[in-house]
């Protein structure tokens, strides 16, 4: 029987996640995790602690909280806003991910005495060899590893994600055979603002947003925006054109300039050929020249791609054009194991 620190989020992954770890007979702890929330925002906190606290009162099992507000602040929400500031879109449920639930959560988990901390992720741990590895969640629609590969490999071994092998309708079946109050509650959005405010709206209370110049591709002013700041490669609304009888796509961020470019054929923006930094690799370095499947996105679409190490970074060679934004993660696999990746850089 192990010690297991439950992040109990206030959802049906996390609660089921700590009725099937009592079920085997582990010593279950459910833990809240507050973080940072915008004041000018209406967030759902509160109830989704009660909903832990009730969660963890029906099963009969210890309920702490752990108040990770500054860390959340610091290393999600201002690393966010500092990509926005260079023109880079990021992604934060990666960042949330690797900071604070398999960072700072587990880091705190394992000082207060748990042997493991769990979590509601679609994933699973395989164990061979005395090496664990990162896979997909059998359910491939809510397969959630794009956002956990950069969990570091030693603490896989310490980490449980019961849900993982399970598809969601038997996850709430097993919610409502439980009692579980949350069976029917609707997904969380992850980020606390997400759904309630726009990005250009959220960052209007960190940065300045200007109007700005439109461009077309050949440098020519043909509309503004109201801040370079808030868009991402290949949108097609929020700025205003002269006239426009095509659909029309951003396909350059100046950020410096307060500008955009935008153009009605989207092919301008595809790359064949990418670099990637800042790369995390769960077991081991991908093999040059070996053919793995990628993601640029969570639940976007599958590509072939191979990697090669040049200095700090990695030269990424994909199988034909396609649309990538800097800051968000390119994560590479291996079957369904999921082999790491890095941030878009160029």
């Amino acid at each position: 029987m192990a010690r297991v620190y439950v992040g109990l989020s206030g959802g049906v992954d996390s609660a089921v996640s700590a009725a099937l770890l009592k079920e085997q007979n582990h010593e279950v702890t459910g833990v809240f995790i507050k973080i940072w929330q915008p004041e000018f925002i209406e967030c759902t906190w509160r109830e989704d602690r009660l909903d832990a606290m009730r969660v963890a009162a029906h099963l009969g099992i210890p309920f702490r909280e752990v108040d990770l507000s500054d860390d959340y602040k610091r290393e999600v929400i201002d690393t966010m806003i500092r990509d926005y500031k260079a023109g880079i879109t990021p992604n934060p449920d990666v960042l949330c991910n690797e900071k604070i639930k398999f960072g700072s959560f587990f880091d705190w988990a394992i000082q207060e005495g748990a042997d493991h901390i769990a979590t509601g992720h679609y994933v699973r741990v395989v164990e061979r060899g005395g090496t664990c590895s990162l896979h997909r969640g059998v359910d491939i629609e809510k397969d959630q590893s794009y956002f956990l590969y950069r969990i570091r490999e030693n603490d896989l071994a310490r980490s449980i994600f019961p849900v993982g092998s399970y598809a969601k309708k038997e996850i709430r079946a097993r919610a409502v055979a439980f009692g579980l109050r949350v069976a029917a509650k609707r997904d969380s959005q992850g980020l606390c603002f997400v759904g309630d405010v726009s990005i250009p709206d959220f960052l209007s209370r960190f940065v300045r947003m200007e109007r700005g110049d439109v461009l077309d591709t050949n440098g020519e002013v043909v509309g503004e925006h109201d801040g370079a700041l808030a868009f991402t490669i290949g949108q097609r609304h929020g700025f205003r054109v002269r006239s426009a009888e095509k659909a029309l796509y951003v396909v350059g961020i100046h950020a410096k300039r307060n500008a955009i470019t935008i153009d009605d054929d989207l092919s301008t923006a595809l790359q064949s050929s990418i670099r990637m930094c800042d790369a995390h690799w769960v077991n081991s370095e991908p093999k040059k020249n070996k053919e793995y499947v990628a993601q640029a996105r969570y639940h976007g679409e599958k590509f072939l791609a191979r990697v090669q190490k040049e200095g700090d970074t990695y030269a990424v060679v994909v199988d034909k054009p396609r649309l990538f934004s800097r800051g968000q993660s390119l994560v590479l696999y291996e079957g369904d194991r999921c082999v790491g990746g890095g941030i878009i850089d160029s």
